[in-house]
């Protein structure tokens, strides 16, 4: 990633409201495609970030991910030891072996 994008490549993500109010939405939506991005300004100051959906939806689960990965820290710092059961004791109980888990077999847990 370029640390010291130049100007020019940072005005390729920018677009003044005042494009949208010209008529020209269809068009700013096909440089979102292409590039993946756009920052709104109204008034200079940014006012909302135009992304493509698929983007947008790897950003989402990012955010998931990270909430499901605090979470899980929060209940390891907080769990207690006892009652813990080893993956190999789970990979008994459910029938697998661990090069299973590499396989990628589907798995039905009721």
């Amino acid at each position: 990633m370029n640390r010291n994008p130049s100007l020019k490549s940072v005005m390729n993500f920018i677009v003044p409201i005042t494009r949208f109010n010209r008529g020209e939405a269809s068009k700013i939506f096909d440089e979102v495609s292409e590039n993946g991005v756009k920052v709104v300004l109204k008034n200079n100051v940014p006012a909302c970030v135009l992304v493509k959906p698929e983007r947008y939806d790897e950003m989402v689960e990012m955010l998931e991910d990270y909430a499901l990965y605090f979470e899980a820290e929060k209940r390891m710092k907080n769990a207690e030891s006892i009652g813990f059961i080893s993956q190999e004791q789970v990979l008994n109980e459910l029938g697998l072996r661990e090069s299973d888990l590499d396989d990628g077999v589907d798995v039905d847990i009721e």
